[in-house]
């Protein structure tokens, strides 16, 4: 038997070698780490058990017979974050450039197909030169299952993706489809063309960073969530962000042991809210007090700042939240906003994660550039992720709740279970004194003066909302937590469903 281990420990080394020392200290030197260093990184010590390690391309054209690698380009296998399931493809750059060949795309289906069955995450750390050109159409045909899969395997389990180097073309899609995407400042970029087609085509002339970079796609597009300074950093914050995460739709969100008090007095919350109704105040300051030791997974920071999305934990559970930022644009809604807030909420309501959200919202962004770029379409989406939620819903209003904007943010009317809010919360169709100039068009100065006064008395707190119902109760700042925790607690055994369809049809 010592023969076959030592030819078996032979094929194993030479899997594992790839494509071989000199194209490994490329990589290297590019500040990258290879795809088994990445995998090493992100699993729990000694967890990772690879699949598919001898598998080899069955491309006979262009002299691709004679170069044979075994793992075909994509390390493939399950292991473990903190003790919890997961499966990873790693794409291998020193191996054919990490192109997709039509065996590498199986491979890949493999584990998704798997993930699929046992309910776990799946994590693409994708590295490639794209569609293998040697291979024509069955890479393409490769793309094709891949995206299928991505399809299928959304919101039954949570996907990642890791961009760590290039990812072009057809490429893109797959990472698209995925719940996230990490992207790495200076060696990561993501473009359905390139800058030399651009320039061929629109005679534009733009950089590879420009046009597909991590910066680019983490503050302009909004096509990636979090952007890292290098690999570590990034596949960290991936194992991070599986720890707030349930492995699937069948199981309750993770639960981990938290020595913060659950009614914790907040007393500085009392005087979060300036006395000038115009002045901003940052909302991260009331998340990080509400949350667990104050730790809060922001996703997207650099996008669309007036809303605040990401995860924290209340004793000890995962909830989604997501705030308006009086810090950006007034805490307004617009186009980019009301995108990235959507696609949050049904993502915690695919995963059964409770929405918390903090209201302060003065309305919806005006100008042509938002019209002209429809908004109504846009934050319809909001609206229709909110309303069609069965998840726990707990809103606190903090100050202003304008117009239809107030109606968007998770009102309870839109089927909210808990809507509380602060004493300083405003909640009207509009602002007092553009009410007041429509309501008495035509009177003098000091009368809109007068009636905008008796107007903010009148409509600038919560309690005409609270005497129809519309607020659950209006609760102390210092309070919000206590509050929010109990809440959870009696909606964990929360049970609602919309009627049966194939499915939606949400405003895209």
């Amino acid at each position: 038997m010592l023969p076959i281990v030592e030819q078996l420990e032979a094929k194993r080394a030479a899997a594992r070698l790839g494509g071989g020392q000199k194209r490994i200290d490329a990589q290297h030197s590019k500040g990258k780490l290879t795809a088994r260093e990445r995998i090493d990184v992100l699993c729990d010590e000694g967890s990772f058990e690879e699949l598919d390690m001898y598998v080899e391309h069955n491309c006979v054209d262009f002299g691709m017979e004679s170069q044979k690698i075994p793992g075909d380009g994509v390390v493939t296998g399950s292991g473990t974050i903190n003790g919890r399931l997961v499966y990873v493809f790693s794409q291998d750059f020193t191996v054919f450039g990490g192109s997709l060949s039509e065996r590498h795309a199986q491979k890949i289906c493999k584990i998704m197909d798997m993930a699929l069955k046992v309910g776990a995450p799946v994590i693409g750390l994708n590295d490639s030169g794209g569609a293998r050109i040697q291979e024509g159409v069955a890479s393409l045909g490769g793309y094709a299952e891949v995206f299928q899969r991505n399809v299928l395997a959304s919101g039954v389990v949570p996907q990642l993706s890791l961009i760590m180097g290039p990812c072009a073309g057809g490429a893109v899609y797959s990472p698209a489809m995925t719940d996230f995407i990490f992207m790495v400042k200076d060696s990561s970029y993501m473009f359905v063309t390139g800058p030399d087609v651009v320039k061929t085509v629109t005679n534009e002339v733009v950089t590879q960073e420009e046009l597909g970079g991590a910066v680019t796609h983490t503050t302009k597009s909004g096509v990636a969530d979090v952007a890292f300074e290098n690999d570590i950093e990034a596949l960290w914050a991936a194992r991070t962000l599986i720890d707030f995460l349930p492995l699937s739709n069948r199981e309750e969100v993770p639960e981990r042991p938290t020595a913060d008090p659950f009614d914790r007095i907040e007393p500085s919350l009392d005087m979060l809210i300036p006395a000038n109704a115009n002045q901003p105040y940052d909302m991260h300051e009331l998340i990080r007090k509400t949350v667990d030791e104050g730790d809060f997974f922001e996703m997207q920071p650099a996008h669309a700042g007036n809303i605040i999305i990401g995860f924290g934990r209340v004793e000890g559970r995962t909830v989604g939240i997501v705030a308006n930022q009086p810090m950006v644009l007034a805490g307004c809604l617009d186009i980019n906003s009301s995108k990235k807030a959507a696609r949050f909420v049904r993502f915690c309501d695919a995963f059964e994660i409770p929405i918390l959200t903090f209201v302060d919202v003065p309305g919806f962004l005006p100008g042509t550039a938002q019209e002209l770029n429809g908004i109504i379409k846009h934050g319809a989406k909001l609206l229709y992720a909110y309303a069609e939620a069965t998840v726990p819903k707990i809103t606190v209003i903090t100050r202003k709740a304008y117009g239809g904007a107030y109606d968007v943010m998770a009102s309870k009317h839109l089927r909210g279970d808990l809507n509380y809010a602060w004493p300083t919360a405003e909640i009207a169709v509009m602002g007092a004194k553009g009410a007041v100039e429509i309501i008495f068009r035509g009177k003098t100065p000091e009368e809109i003066a007068e009636r905008t006064a008796e107007y903010e008395a009148r409509f600038a707190n919560p309690f005409v909302a609270a005497s129809k119902g519309f607020i659950d109760e209006v609760i102390a700042p210092h309070s919000t937590r206590k509050r929010i925790a109990l809440g959870l607690r009696k909606l964990r055994g929360k049970q609602l469903e919309n009627p049966w369809k194939k499915h939606d049809n949400i405003p895209l």
